[in-house]
């Protein structure tokens, strides 16, 4: 028999995290699942949201927590996808499917997107209840934290999906959080030469040799452009913003007709670009945004388990220790952590 109560992380206001005893959620709805959480990933807009000033917006009294692996404990009438002791992984990004944007399927772009761990109830938590289209299968062969990296890597699949990568291309990631591990990861098993990441953290960068990166360069010993050059001749293909305030850089690295790709966000970077060498340069600018109908392929890259993706969880911690897995981030002494409830 469930308990009626369990104990989450909430998010209690500006900066604040609290471990509280709350109600275990119960199937309502035809459509809801209920979820026993087997891991569940902090992610940096966790980070974010619980700065002071935030830099993400989140509803007080939320559960957070939107990295997550499971298995279905109980399914409503009208669910039939998946089934009581599934693994599954959560994409909590909830559309609404009626909005302009929806009904061209650019459902990443819904005026009226939710978020799971950040609007309504996540992850940080033994059990959670979301809504049917939130869940997919994965096989349960996958270890649970791992899994968790589904909701990241279907993110990162999207943009990789934009800049049309070719065997024997250039490219420069910027940032080597766990995103830019990412791309690290995904560009190497692409076939990418060389593979350039620039990061200034000796931790991060030995995380980023180990994805497989050519050639670690940090920006505060050198000149990111030249040692770039040098090391590309023209500039790199292609160079991926990992971080979210880096689009100068990004555009003194880029070869003339190369690529651009956005995927970090910061609110209040306020870069100064050179519009006319983007033009003369035909360089291709271009913003990603969370994943679209992404998640099947990132579960089967997953499953294959021809890449080490699991190498980036540095930390396994039980719920009560989630305020030191966010202290680890913030300090950059760690690429994943992964909260097990």
């Amino acid at each position: 028999m469930m308990t009626q109560t369990m104990r989450a992380a909430v998010f209690e206001g500006e900066g604040r995290l609290g471990i509280r005893e709350v109600d275990v959620p119960r199937v309502g709805a035809p459509d809801d699942v209920l979820l026993a959480v087997r891991a569940a990933g902090i992610c940096g807009t966790d980070v974010h949201i619980l700065a002071v000033p935030p830099g993400h917006p989140a509803t007080a009294g939320v559960v957070m927590g939107h990295e997550y692996a499971a298995d279905v404990l109980a399914v409503g009438d009208r669910v039939d996808h998946v089934h009581p002791g599934d693994r599954v992984v959560v994409d909590p990004s909830v559309w609404c499917g009626t909005c302009a944007y929806c009904q061209m399927g650019l459902t990443n772009l819904c005026d009226r997107m939710t978020g799971i761990g950040i609007f309504r109830h996540g992850g940080f938590a033994p059990f959670s209840l979301v809504p049917a289209r939130a869940v997919y299968r994965i096989a349960a062969s996958v270890a649970p934290e791992t899994a968790a990296l589904a909701e990241p890597l279907a993110d990162v699949v999207n943009g990789l999906s934009k800049v049309r990568v070719v065997p024997g291309e250039s490219a420069l990631v910027l940032g080597a959080g766990p995103i830019g591990l990412l791309f690290t990861l995904l560009l190497r098993a692409a076939g990418v030469s060389p593979l350039l990441v620039a990061e200034v953290s000796s931790f991060r960068a030995g995380h980023a040799a180990a994805c497989g990166a050519d050639l670690i360069i940090n920006p505060k010993d050198v000149d990111l452009a030249a040692a770039v050059r040098r090391a590309t001749v023209l500039g790199a293909d292609v160079v991926v913003d990992a971080v979210g305030m880096l689009l100068e850089d990004a555009l003194r690295c880029v070869r003339k007709g190369g690529r651009v790709l956005l995927f970090g966000m910061h609110e209040h970077a306020r870069p100064a670009v050179k519009q006319y060498d983007i033009t003369k340069y035909e360089i291709q600018i271009l913003g990603t945004y969370i994943a679209r109908g992404t998640f099947p392929l990132a579960i089967r890259l997953l499953e294959a388990g021809r890449i080490d993706f699991g190498a980036l969880v540095t930390h396994r911690l039980p719920l009560t220790r989630i305020h030191d897995g966010i202290d680890l981030l913030r300090q950059g002494q760690a690429v994943k952590v992964a909260i097990l409830p």
